[in-house]
């Protein structure tokens, strides 16, 4: 088959698919809204998981040494002191400092109580610190200091200045620092840091006060044996992807998340395949006619496949770029208004997304494919 002949079915084949703009609108809608609930559907499990590691990610720890029971950096099982001294005695560890993380009580101006994290960095380095947008990080060393994270909880705390007073857990405080996180928390609360010492002494806790050791190995090549040493301590070492896959595996399959989100997804597919399943397969035979026709003046059955193959392709990609774009704007107007809302959109999820819609296409196309493949010229000359 020569490229003008080529072209004059496939020019043909667009004709017909938006000459009934009727039915080519309903397959539009269709898929597009399809397209839209899976993509926002992924979107909100990608954001969540990302704020569910949002302090892996805003501390930049190279390896995190920690309970074996954790299985999230929100449930923080204390260790004894001679975990962080062990730690730094391993060979290949070019630093090893502490981390706490607790949960502690703000009395607000209005007498009422705001829940907040306390992170508590090491009194000499600062490790895990954020980048500050207002005051210096050295005014953490003074009495009673705090720096707190601007982000989406931040008005929860009534937006202090700096210099703001407030108390926690009975005992004074001053904010001496604000400082910007790249990724927000997941459950709404605000984030205070100051040194470990203070935040041990701030938030009550059981006897032991570590909540993880931050390692930063001499190279990359020494990371299993420094996995093993802790290993043998009866502790568990994770780099930061590790701790983070094990995050996201522990909300996809040990809590209600992954569940919910599948299903959503799988009825959105099932959505996007009934409606444009149905709708193409009514615009085949409608057009049943025309395909005996071009049969009839010599057209092959590899042709019209083509041709409907043509058709599909152009819908499914015109309502997946209509619907990622939908979910887009949706998505930047509800951050716009709602700071804590969580979803983002990966490439992963547009991969996704993509895949389903060419799953769709496939599905919708091959019984009318079948219908045309089995039909006779003559057919459409009878009466």
């Amino acid at each position: 088959m020569d490229s003008r002949r080529v072209t004059s079915l496939f020019t043909l084949a667009f004709k017909l698919l938006v000459n009934d703009r009727a039915k080519f609108i309903a397959l539009l809608v269709g898929l597009t809204f399809s397209v839209f609930l899976m993509v926002q559907m992924i979107s909100m499990f990608s954001g969540i998981l990302l704020r569910a590691s949002a302090t892996v990610l805003n501390t930049g720890a190279s390896i995190w040494v920690m309970d074996p029971a954790v299985t999230t950096v929100a449930n923080a099982i204390p260790m004894p002191d001679y975990v962080l001294d062990a730690a730094r005695s391993i060979d290949g560890v070019k630093y090893a400092v502490p981390l706490f993380s607790g949960g502690g009580l703000v009395k607000l101006s209005d007498g009422t109580r705001q829940a907040v994290n306390v992170v508590g960095l090491d009194d000499t380095s600062l490790v895990g610190r954020l980048p500050l947008v207002s005051g210096r990080i050295q005014d953490l060393y003074a009495a009673d200091a705090f720096v707190v994270v601007r982000d989406a909880e931040y008005d929860k705390l009534e937006s202090p200045a700096m210099g703001a007073e407030f108390e926690m857990n009975d005992r004074r405080g001053v904010v001496v620092g604000l400082a910007v996180a790249p990724v927000s928390g997941l459950f709404g609360v605000p984030t205070l840091y100051t040194t470990y010492t203070r935040a041990i002494a701030y938030v009550p806790s059981a006897r032991y006060t570590l909540s993880y050791v931050l390692i930063e190995p001499k190279d990359a090549s020494r990371v299993p044996e420094i996995q093993a040493a802790i290993a043998r301590l009866g502790y568990k070492a994770l780099t930061a992807k590790e701790f983070i896959r094990q995050i996201t595996l522990f909300y996809v399959f040990r809590t209600g998340f992954g569940t919910n989100i599948l299903i959503m997804t799988a009825i959105s597919f099932l959505v996007g395949l009934s409606i444009s399943g149905q709708t193409f397969y009514t615009f085949i035979l409608e057009n049943l006619e025309r395909f005996g026709a071009l049969k009839a003046i010599g057209a092959r059955g590899r042709d019209l496949v083509q041709m409907i193959l043509l058709q599909a392709f152009l819908t499914s990609m015109t309502g997946y770029g209509l619907g990622v774009g939908l979910c887009a704007v949706l998505i930047a107007l509800a951050k716009a208004r709602l700071p804590d809302y969580a979803s983002v959109i990966t490439y992963t999820n547009l991969l996704l997304a993509f895949v389903l819609v060419l799953v769709i296409a496939a599905v919708s196309t091959y019984a009318g494919i079948r219908r045309v493949l089995q039909l006779e010229p003559f057919e459409i000359f009878r009466g």
